[in-house]
């Protein structure tokens, strides 16, 4: 009898050494099926992610009306409503102080619209990457106070701006803390610090998954609550429509890699409705200048919309993705889009050349594979160390060395908290700065302290990988005949979305197929004709394989019958929706 966890096709040992695992019981969603009218491979795809005959309706249409809390569970989110009522009414200068990636970005944005709509004096300020580094910096808070502001809100940045906002405070700053980052059992001196992910926060377990963008739509619920309770609108002034916001929410969720469950679910599927809508006239330009041509989905964001808005802080200036966000005027709009999809290309090149290096450095044999070069660019290490992190399945950190000083950024595998063991190495004495979340981090080190910090996360994180290592298979959810790779199949299962990170995409076995034409295009990536004994022939790509054993494999493959396995996706390029798979692995079926 077949059990979550048994082998798919009989697969132990495939091309790239994983075990093949059903996610769930072969027929476990049956029930789920029946009981919501939907098609047996939507109801296994929902048992596999944990839901119930009872709870999935819940989850397949999520809704703000199911999932959405009261703003007040969270600390200081009143006090932080009331501060900015008060500058609203009073007409004091506000400054929205946003990190350089998309969270912040969308954060920035998001508030920098609701405070604009009703009537307050509102700027914002994003930090440069290259000169000034991450989060609140005493100069920045003293140059924000000469200049005039009253109240600063940091988002997706501040929960350990110790020294920062100890010179804001005295230079009579009131900051509010928007974030989402690992908090300590010490706090920075602030008017008000919102993060679900404070030690002293009940409402952490169910919603500390929530990007920072998710708390900025939350105050910006408290807020808008607050004016509307004290009279605000009564005299005729036009009450801001927050559901119009939900666009950004969902940028930012996908983009910071937040987990898709939860009222993360409910912030995606509404918001890629407000998207598809194009209210938004920056993201719509966006949208036309990185050629998407149909209703955008989760994938999109994540691959297409967030990387042009983070090429801005990367490789060029970090307030463009701001800019484009709340633009309003379709000249400035296209001519910002346009720059940062030339800037997306910069750092496409810039990220090839450093992974590159990184691999030729990495210890892979590390817990945690750390890759120190001199002179890279800290624009591209992030996303350097997500390659690192999926070529060695562990942890990586990948740190940029220059004057002695070295920034880094950090990627994690699902049950390995690196955010707090960057956390930890900080409180050691081992950085000069850091922080993060379970998936990722950032930090300053001493040159001279990168092997001591090896040392450190190898130790605190060893046990952790281990378990995640043993534990590592392809889960997969479905075993077909090639000729069950349909166009229907896809849109079925597109029905189970929205999927990303903590509620995966499906992942399909298919076979036996044989490799009928294998060519190399694009970036390393390996297009294949699969044909089925069964007469079918499918289209399937494996991104950035060509030289892996996997891209290997397919290329001298020859007639040798395969399973392959990866998601199923629908091309409609030519008009006439068709099946494609995007493989992840595969094994010899003979």
């Amino acid at each position: 009898m077949m059990h979550a966890g048994a082998s798919v096709f009989g697969v132990d040992h495939s091309i790239l050494g994983q075990p093949w695992r059903w996610r769930a019981v072969p027929g476990a969603g049956a029930a789920i099926a029946q009981a919501h009218g939907l098609s047996d491979a939507v109801g296994l795809v929902m048992a596999g992610r944990g839901a119930a005959p009872e709870t999935a309706a819940r989850l397949l249409k999520p809704t703000l009306r199911d999932w959405l809390p009261d703003p007040s569970l969270f600390k200081d989110m009143d006090r932080a409503a009331e501060r900015l009522v008060t500058a609203i009414r009073g007409g004091e200068a506000i400054v929205i102080f946003g990190d350089y990636d998309v969270d912040g970005a969308t954060s920035t944005a998001l508030l920098w619209r609701l405070l604009r709509h009703v009537g307050a004096t509102v700027s914002f300020y994003i930090p440069d990457r290259m000169t000034e580094g991450y989060g609140p910096s005493v100069p920045a808070m003293r140059a924000l106070a000469e200049a005039g502001a009253k109240v600063v809100v940091t988002v997706d940045c501040g929960t350990q701006a110790f020294e920062a906002l100890a010179a804001a405070a005295e230079a009579g700053l009131d900051v509010l803390v928007v974030d989402h980052h690992k908090a300590g059992w010490e706090l920075p001196a602030c008017h008000a610090l919102v993060n679900p992910n404070r030690l002293d926060d009940d409402a952490g377990p169910e919603f500390g998954h929530m990007a920072a963008v998710g708390v900025a739509f939350l105050l910006a619920i408290a807020v808008n609550r607050l004016l509307r309770d004290s009279g605000w609108y009564a005299s005729g002034r036009d009450a801001p429509d927050l559901m119009t916001l939900l666009d950004l929410v969902a940028l930012g969720t996908v983009a910071d890699v937040a987990p898709l469950t939860g009222i993360n679910r409910a912030f995606v599927a509404q918001g890629l409705k407000v998207m598809a809508r194009r209210d938004n006239l920056g993201l719509a330009t966006l949208g036309d200048v990185a050629r998407m041509e149909r209703a955008p989905e989760a994938g999109d964001l994540g691959f297409q919309l967030g990387p042009r808005i983070n090429a801005g802080g990367r490789v060029g200036r970090s307030d463009l993705g701001t800019r484009l966000l709340i633009s309003s005027d379709p000249l400035e709009a296209r001519t910002l889009a346009e720059e940062l999809d030339r800037l997306n290309g910069e750092r496409k090149a810039l990220e090839a050349l450093t992974t590159e290096q990184a691999l030729a450095v990495a210890p892979a044999a590390d817990p945690v594979v750390v890759a120190v070069g001199e002179g890279w660019h800290p624009g591209v290490i992030g996303i350097v160390a997500g390659r690192l992190k999926e070529r060695f399945g562990r942890p990586a950190v990948v740190i940029a060395t220059e004057g002695g000083i070295g920034k880094g950024s950090g990627r994690s595998v699902p049950g390995v908290d690196l955010g707090a063991a960057v956390l930890a190495a900080k409180d050691e004495g081992l950085l000069v700065a850091g922080g993060g979340h379970a998936m990722a981090a950032g930090l300053t080190i001493a040159a001279d302290r990168v092997e001591a910090l090896r040392d450190f996360l190898s130790t605190r994180l060893g046990e952790a990988v281990a378990r995640a290592a043993d534990g590592r298979a392809l889960k997969l959810d479905a075993a077909l005949a090639p000729g069950g790779v349909t166009a229907q199949l896809g849109e079925e299962l597109a029905a189970a979305g929205p999927y990303g990170q903590g509620w995966p995409a499906p992942k399909l076995a298919v076979g036996p197929v044989s490799v009928v034409k294998c060519d190399v295009v694009g970036q390393d990536h390996v297009r294949l004709i699969l044909a089925g004994r069964d007469g079918a022939r499918i289209k399937a790509m494996a991104f950035r394989h060509a030289d892996t054993p996997l891209g290997q494999a397919f290329a001298g493959a020859g007639r040798r019958p395969l399973y392959v396995a990866g998601r199923l996706v629908i091309d409609s390029w030519s008009g006439e929706p068709r099946p494609e798979l995007h493989l992840d692995d595969a094994a010899w079926a003979d």
